[in-house]
């Protein structure tokens, strides 16, 4: 590495130009050079060990449909979020996105999140880490060069630095230029990788680890199964594209938790590879094909089955919240295994089977989940408010599950009778639609359980408000027949393994349920959303795959390309300052 030296003190994209060039053959010499097919633009530059990786459409309409979703608060918020975005990368630095940025980009950039490297790698950094904090990931923004003649043009044009001072340097044969502001938030690093990318990074030994993947070493486009991951996503005119390098993410996480995971814990968590999902903008809201996969040498495997089929027809449409799957004794295996020592799981499943052994004696896995290895869905149900009966709970919860053992469920229930009778609950038997079912009450009053069976081998079980009423025999109007969950629930992959809906206009509707008051920063966003719809299946034996969508709120359906231009037509023909 040269030494540093004091440049003039303009802004440092001004020797992008030079070292860009004039010629237009400087695109197709880009073309050739580093374009890999099906990877995001960026991807070979970026190291390895980026914990986010974001690709994200520069095109004007897609970000102009983006802004048309939600609700006139959501609006506001979301253009406040941009502009933070555009000030830390370009305002600040004396550049204006649209004027100085748009004409010469390509048609995708990429904004990356680098961990320090030891952090990264599962190590507390040393003392004198260059980043502000060891727990603080550099930022990075790749900035593909389509136009290497317009970059010359504007980037020449030099910009006076607000305060502190530019210093130039040289590493691997690339030069950098770095600011060094007395706000070290402030400071950022540029540099020009050949005629194919201009890089932003607010710390400078992030730009040395993005120069070491462009010179070859270890990148994100090499990572074990990341291309073959994203073929399966694949889409036309994607608006952005997400990568979650978990092993990075779990090591992180482990660190800047209170409580570190132990290592035999996030040595489970990181059989993980990664997790990727495209970002489409639809009519009606935002469409997410994603994938998440297993390292090739993981000794974990996945099982495929995907059998999920006819649970969700035994849920009324009354339903706020539904999960379901194929098999409920496996995904509390899956669960348990990625949850373990995990910072951000839901919950702790040892800490829920812990306390089912204390206050029952039975052990969860041994004899619940044992006979549980069917269909399953577990839904949330509000209430249909009674004047003369209040009910102290606005909804209740319905878990009902094909059991292979009737015999062996039986008996556990029987057991799990006796448990409560002897903490002081009513247990008995009730009718409800003729249909025989068993009771508990709370000595506390209010609070209820009831079970039965749907048939043979499907047993039912309620917590909380009356609501079995609403599905026995069969429901009236099943979830499946619902307006809003038909369009919300993505219909691939099929055959699936489990489905997620949540209709979060009634789910945060204080009027339904008494949920906790959300911060308004938060409240905002929840605002916006209509409705969120999942479908999950198992690829293969290391590969699932997930459609998701976010049905939003809009004053207007928000057009999509095809829409635009029904006969295929280039949306921009005859705009003649249309970038390549």
């Amino acid at each position: 590495m040269m030494p540093k030296t004091k440049p003039s003190p303009l802004l440092p994209l001004g020797l992008a130009a030079l070292v860009i060039g004039g010629s237009v053959g400087a695109y197709y010499a880009f073309v050739s050079k580093r374009s890999v097919e099906g990877l995001p633009a960026g991807a070979t530059v970026l190291p390895e060990d980026v914990m986010v990786a974001l690709s994200v459409s520069t095109e004007p309409k897609q970000w102009e449909r983006l802004q048309q979703y939600g609700t006139p608060d959501s609006k506001v918020a979301l253009d406040k979020f941009l502009q933070g975005w555009r000030d830390r990368f370009f305002t600040d630095k004396g550049y204006d996105f649209q004027k100085d940025i748009q004409p010469w980009v390509g048609d995708k950039a990429m904004l990356a999140w680098l961990p320090h490297q030891t952090l990264a790698s599962g190590q507390a950094p040393q003392p004198g880490t260059p980043l502000a904090s060891p727990n603080q990931s550099a930022l990075v923004a790749v900035l593909p060069i389509a136009d290497p003649a317009k970059a010359q043009e504007i980037l020449a044009q030099p910009r006076l630095l607000a305060e502190g001072e530019v210093l130039e340097r040289t590493y691997r044969g690339i030069n950098i230029i770095e600011s060094q502001n007395t706000s070290v938030e402030k400071n950022y690093a540029v540099a020009v990788l050949g005629r194919e990318f201009v890089v932003v990074a607010n710390d400078t030994s992030a730009l040395d680890r993005i120069i070491d993947a462009y010179r070859g070493e270890a990148s994100l486009g090499k990572i074990p199964g990341y291309a073959s991951a994203l073929q399966k996503i694949e889409v036309p005119r994607s608006f952005a594209q997400v990568y979650l390098n978990v092993p990075v993410a779990a090591n992180v996480a482990s660190f800047t938790s209170s409580q570190p995971i132990p290592s035999e814990n996030l040595a489970k968590l990181q059989q993980t590879q990664g997790f990727a999902s495209n970002v489409i903008l639809e009519p009606e809201g935002l469409a997410f094909k994603g994938v998440s996969w297993l390292k090739p040498n993981s000794q974990k495997t996945l099982a495929v089955e995907n059998r999920a089929k006819n649970m969700l027809k035994r849920v009324p449409d009354s339903a706020i919240m539904v999960v379901s799957g194929g098999n409920l004794q496996q995904l509390w295996q899956d669960y348990t295994e990625g949850a373990q020592g995990n910072p951000i799981a839901p919950f702790n499943p040892d800490a829920l089977a812990k306390s089912l052994k204390q206050s029952t004696g039975l052990e969860l896995e041994k004899d619940f989940l044992n006979w549980m290895d069917g269909e399953f869905a577990l839904s949330l149900i509000p209430a249909n408010p009674d004047k003369e009966n209040p009910q102290k709970f606005s909804a209740g919860f319905a878990l009902m599950a094909q059991v292979s053992d009737r015999k062996a469920a039986e008996a556990s229930l029987q057991k799990l009778d006796e448990s409560v009778k002897a903490q002081n609950f009513q247990v008995g038997e009730a009718k409800i639609k003729d249909q025989s079912v068993t009771k508990w009450t709370s000595p506390y009053g209010g609070f209820t359980v009831m079970r039965g069976w749907l048939e043979n081998n499907v047993l039912y079980m309620t917590l909380g408000a009356p609501i079995a009423y609403q599905f026995l025999p069969t429901p009236e109007v099943s979830v499946v027949t619902d307006p809003l969950f038909k369009q919300t629930l993505p219909p691939e992959p099929n055959p699936n393994n489990g489905n997620f809906f949540m209709n979060v206009d009634q789910a945060f509707d204080r009027q339904n349920l008494s949920l906790p008051q959300l911060p308004p920063q938060q409240q905002v966003w929840v605002n916006a959303i209509q409705s969120i719809g999942v479908t999950a299946a198992v690829a293969n034996d290391r590969t699932t795959r997930y459609d998701t969508f976010v049905r939003l709120k809009t004053a207007n359906p928000v057009e999509t390309e095809d829409q635009a231009n029904p006969e295929g037509s280039d949306p921009d023909a005859g705009n003649e300052e249309t970038k390549n």
